[in-house]
């Protein structure tokens, strides 16, 4: 097969989703509806282009490398479509919606070739929903499509077909710039309808195939209810896939990926653990319940949670112990290092094998700057102790509970940074005397 270009179309509004974010940036699995479809169709097509409106820089930012086209006037989807005419290249061209961010690049590489059978000259998704109603209906003669009838249009004969349109249209470029150009508005909304090349490639005299896919791949997503049974799809999807590849979850429903959450062999999630963007779990790792990991590294072995938070920049050396009620922000925890209760531990770089206990905090925000913290190799950390960044603890020292420590600990030293407790005799009972007066 000849190169192919796929169009995307994402200078829609979404009035619907009630947001003032565009539609095609909502999130699904922590990932842009763009970018699914941005990642499925550079894996079908040679090229792709996109398609955006007026001062959708953040759109722009997404489509990044490929070449974007702003679509200023909305006038419909086949005008947005010719906005890239400029684009479509030798082969043949592909027009996709954002808001259709699921179809898989199988099915997008089984449209490419139905085209490219016999001499069929335009190919189209279709698909056969649950609930057919609200859908064009894609009526068909000898396997080829003769015409889509909207819903408010079609006979009761023609309602009862359950083969649906999808809006996925490909076709030689040549014939799509020729078929777009000649598309009318004369509607009641008074715009150019992509769905109308259909209608004048049969007139053409081309014959036109579609291509079924299920109706998993080819939902629209108008809405924020539509959003959430996306959502719901995309991670029945990708909890398959993790446990398929060897990922142990007590609770699969409860917990929630992201698209490009990584995992080794042999990894296991408690319920109701929860991955944001950016996320590599290596092998042997155990991430107990209630954890929230998002932009971190944990390495072969090491244990989560329960109730962990690790934070953009985190990394967990081999067999490290991140414990309940412990938060992690750009920290490194070398091999073996432990972290096992109520600490937060900011811009830090604790060495392998080192104790940090319970309560303590790295202050590393000045108000101004943040500092890091090092900690070396084998050192311990008394419980409630405050290091003051910057500040760095040598390998192998020790620092006493309730410290606060302003000033570097040499390797093997002992750090005592508190004040000397001093005993009062009989002061409590004066002090309580004096307060019932």
């Amino acid at each position: 097969m000849m190169s192919a270009t796929a169009i995307l179309l994402a200078a829609g509004l979404g009035t619907r989703m009630k947001s003032a974010l565009p539609k095609a940036l909502h999130p699904i699995a922590g990932r842009p509806m763009l970018a699914h479809l941005i990642e499925s169709c550079t894996a079908a097509f040679e090229h792709v282009v996109v398609v955006v409106g007026p001062g959708m820089e953040a759109l722009a930012k997404v489509a990044a490398p490929h070449p974007v086209v702003v679509q200023q006037q909305r006038l419909g989807t086949a005008h947005a479509a010719l906005q890239a005419a400029d684009l479509f290249g030798d082969g043949d061209v592909a027009v996709l919606y954002a808001d259709n961010p699921l179809v898989t690049p199988a099915t997008l590489q089984r449209l490419r070739q139905r085209r490219a059978d016999g001499d069929v000259g335009l190919a189209l998704l279709a698909m056969r929903p649950a609930d057919p109603a609200r859908y064009g209906r894609v009526i068909s003669r000898d396997g080829f499509v003769q015409r889509i009838v909207e819903w408010a249009d079609a006979s009761p004969e023609e309602r009862a077909e359950g083969l649906c349109n999808a809006g996925v249209l490909c076709a030689e470029a040549g014939r799509m710039h020729a078929w777009l150009h000649a598309v009318r508005n004369d509607n009641a909304k008074g715009e150019y309808y992509l769905t109308d090349v259909v209608a004048l490639a049969r007139a053409d005299r081309a014959l036109v195939a579609a291509v079924e896919a299920p109706e998993a791949e080819l939902r629209g997503i108008n809405s924020r209810v539509e959003l959430a049974d996306a959502e719901a799809a995309v991670q029945a999807r990708l909890r398959l896939a993790a446990m398929e590849a060897g990922v142990t979850m007590t609770d699969p429903a409860s917990v929630f990926l992201c698209a490009d959450t990584r995992f080794g062999t042999d990894v296991t999630l408690g319920p109701n653990v929860v991955f944001g963007p950016g996320v590599t779990v290596e092998s042997g790792v155990e991430v107990r319940a209630f954890s929230h990991l998002e932009g971190c590294h944990v390495g072969n072995g090491a244990v989560v949670g329960p109730f962990a938070r690790l934070r953009p920049g985190t990394v967990l050396g081999a067999r490290a112990h991140v414990g309940n009620f412990v938060e992690l922000k750009a920290a490194r925890l070398g091999e073996g290092a432990k972290a096992n209760h109520l600490s937060y531990l900011g811009d830090a770089e604790i060495g392998a094998g080192s104790n940090i206990g319970a309560g303590t905090i790295t202050c590393n925000y000045d108000g101004f700057a943040k500092h890091r913290t090092i900690i070396g190799a084998n050192a311990f950390v008394g419980s409630d102790s405050i290091l003051v960044a910057p500040v760095t603890v040598g390998d192998g020292a020790l620092v006493t509970a309730g410290s606060v420590i302003t000033e570097d600990v040499p390797p093997d030293s002992m750090a005592f940074g508190r004040a000397r407790q001093e005993n009062k005799a009989g002061l409590a009972a004066a002090f309580r005397a004096a307060r019932r007066k």
